[in-house]
Parts: C-alpha cells; sequence; structure tokens
C-alpha cells in the first residue's frame, strides 16, 4: 500500500464519524481519500455528503455496514457507532473475505466479553490491523507529559491524579447515550481514555479498583420511551496497579466553569509533572530544586494540521495509524486490542465497584475470560 492511495470509509456519520471525515480531509496530502459512508441515520447521512461535497469528495452511501463491506471499496474502516453496536460490526469486519484495516472509536465494546470475543478474532488475522480510538495520549500537553515521564525526569512513578471537569453528555442520534445498557456506563464511554493515560503513565496494569458515584445532577428530568437516565454524572476512582503506583480519577460532568477540562498529576519519586487541557500547559520539576525549580511550557505539536474537537490529537491518531498501515506489517498500531480491553476492564470494574460498594479486582472482570 506504500505510495497508493488508501481509501477509507467510515461507518457511522454521527458527530464523531462527520469529525474523522474532516480529519481525513485534513490529511489529504498524504494520500488518503474517504471514498464510502455507512449509517442507516438519514439526516446523518446528509450532514456527511454535504461535508464531502464542500470537500470535492465524492461518497459512495450505505445504508448498513455490511454493504459497505461487501462493495469491496475501501482500505481502511473507521468504527463511529453508538458504543453497543462495536462489537457486532467488529465481528463482521474481521470475519469479512476482504481484510480491511480498522480505526474503532473507544470503547472498543461495552462488556469485557464482548472485547475478548473481537481479540480473540482478530489474533486470526494478521493481515488486519486494529487501532482503538484512545487518542488523549496524542494531546500535545499529555504527550509532552508522557516523554517528561518516559525520559525518567519524575524518577519511578508512584501517583496518577487525573481529573476531568466538564460539561454534561451531549445529545447523540436517538439519545443512546443516556444509558448504561447503550454506553457500558459512564466509566466506560468516557473515562477509558483515562484509564489508559494512567497505564501509559505508571507503566503497570492495574489490580483493583475503588470507585464511588451517583448520578446527581444531570438528565434527572429526561425520560426517553418511559425511562429516566442512568448514566452516572460525578465520580472518584481509585486505582492500584501491580508495580505498587496507585492512579486517582475525579470526574465531574456539571463542572463548565472551569479553565481546564483536564488536569493531570504525574508524581515520581523524584519529582512531578502536570499537564492541562485546553491550556496546553506543561509544568514540571524535581523535588530537590522545590517550587523554584518548576519549568513551564507551552506544549504544540506542529504536525497538526487540524485541532478539531480533540486538540489536534484525533488528526495524531489517524496519522499514526497511516503510517502503521503503509509499514504493510513492520510496525504495530500505537493503540492495539489490549489497550482497548484493559481501559474498558477498568470501568466496568468502577462501575461494579459502584454497585457493590468494595474493591472490585481485575481478575473479576478480566483474568476468568482467559485473555
Amino acid at each position: 500500500m506504500a505510495g497508493a492511495i488508501v481509501k477509507y470509509g467510515i461507518i457511522g456519520v454521527g458527530m464523531m464519524g462527520r469529525e474523522h471525515l474532516v480529519n481525513l480531509y485534513h490529511l489529504r496530502t498524504e494520500g488518503v481519500a474517504v471514498v464510502a459512508i455507512a449509517d442507516p441515520h438519514r439526516p446523518s447521512q446528509q450532514l456527511a455528503l454535504d461535508l464531502a461535497h464542500s470537500f470535492s469528495w465524492p461518497l459512495k452511501v450505505f445504508s448498513g455496514h455490511q454493504e459497505l463491506l461487501d462493495s469491496g471499496l475501501c482500505d481502511v474502516l473507521v468504527v463511529s457507532t453508538p458504543n453497543m453496536t462495536h462489537h457486532r460490526i467488529l465481528m463482521d469486519i474481521i470475519n469479512h473475505s476482504k481484510p480491511h484495516h480498522v480505526l474503532v472509536e473507544k470503547p472498543l465494546c461495552t462488556t469485557v466479553s464482548h472485547c475478548k470475543e473481537v481479540v480473540n478474532a482478530a489474533r486470526k488475522r494478521p493481515d488486519i490491523l486494529v487501532q482503538v480510538g484512545l487518542e488523549y495520549r496524542y494531546m500535545p500537553p499529555v504527550a509532552k507529559l508522557i516523554e517528561i515521564v518516559k525520559r525518567g525526569d519524575l524518577g519511578r512513578v508512584r501517583m496518577v491524579a487525573i481529573r476531568e471537569h466538564r460539561f454534561p453528555f451531549l445529545v447523540k442520534v436517538n439519545n443512546w447515550n443516556r444509558f448504561n445498557i447503550n454506553s457500558g456506563g459512564t466509566l466506560v464511554e468516557k473515562c477509558c481514555h483515562f484509564f489508559d493515560l494512567m497505564r501509559l503513565f505508571v507503566g503497570a496494569n492495574p489490580v483493583r479498583v475503588m470507585a464511588s458515584g451517583a448520578i446527581d445532577v444531570n438528565h434527572k428530568d429526561e425520560i426517553y420511551d418511559g425511562k429516566v437516565p442512568d448514566i452516572i454524572d460525578n465520580a472518584y476512582v481509585i486505582v492500584e496497579f501491580d508495580n505498587g503506583s496507585r492512579g486517582m480519577l475525579d470526574l465531574c460532568m456539571f463542572a463548565e466553569g472551569s479553565k481546564n477540562e483536564q488536569e493531570i498529576s504525574v508524581v515520581g519519586d523524584i519529582g512531578k509533572g502536570e499537564a492541562f487541557v485546553p491550556e496546553s500547559v506543561v509544568r514540571f520539576g524535581p523535588r530537590e530544586a522545590g517550587r523554584d525549580g518548576v519549568q513551564t511550557l507551552t506544549a504544540e505539536d506542529h504536525r497538526i494540521k487540524y485541532d478539531g474537537l480533540h486538540h489536534g490529537s484525533s488528526y495524531l491518531e489517524h496519522l499514526n495509524f497511516l503510517s502503521a498501515i503503509r509499514a504493510e506489517g513492520e510496525k504495530a498500531p500505537s493503540v492495539d486490542l489490549q489497550d482497548g480491553l484493559i481501559s474498558v476492564a477498568m470501568g466496568v470494574a468502577a462501575q461494579l465497584s459502584i454497585e457493590n460498594g468494595r474493591f472490585v479486582t481485575i481478575e473479576e472482570v478480566i483474568d476468568e475470560l482467559k485473555i
């Protein structure tokens, strides 16, 4: 595929699907083109077609993913459908006779058992690359903090604290994201990003999770088909890792009055680093120098041609995946299925902890499945 135009299809062209369309348009100089979309929702189809028309990209439109697969038009597929549909669509892609590389939006699936099925099926298809859309690691301030940690400036990481204080969940097609059965729950749907970052920072795997959370403010006056939403809007989550490190998530989804949406603190035995999004500021310093030794910098990545909804991280996500595709088997996706699986397992454990009022071990939700 080196040198050839890489043809993309997007399955699901709601808000995130169209965001992927725009990002891929900004990658057109890298030799990519979106040639097809699939979505049963006609208003979403039309919005995507209008976008593509503004780019002078002709699109073939399908109402379902199977038709797109059978068309043979695409080399790469982006799956940006509602969470509860990921499993079926991924299994159909992986089991199709024509190989298609896949970028699947987070979460990989809504349950650990479904993640396991996808992982096992993909192992039988070495001709297919699958990357999971955990793109927060590419946000420039987060990527800079990861670099500082990997460089050893903070020493051995002992604690990671991630605060996300933000607005409520956006309205999605048919309000699918208002219910745990569809989304996997807030701590799977939204927070798999942060559990993925914790693993990156501490360089270890989770052992057990304790969480406290509730529905205190948002969506309580909403009713869909006679049902009130059951997605939590705030939580604290503590994660213990197998190297003795600890992580903490502080989530609030009724905190629009915040300068930064994400604030990340990583503390090692010789130093501390922080990242702030969207301020795009990074601070770090050694213990021995104290407050006067803290350096502050603005994080930038000049490769980004489109900031979009996630501060350029979706653009970089596509750029990295395209690099793996063009390497034709010589390079693995930077965010693989195992990363997707573990991030979901951590979210599932946190949701169970809230329901049961106790620590939940990762063994309970993952090891018994013999991954």
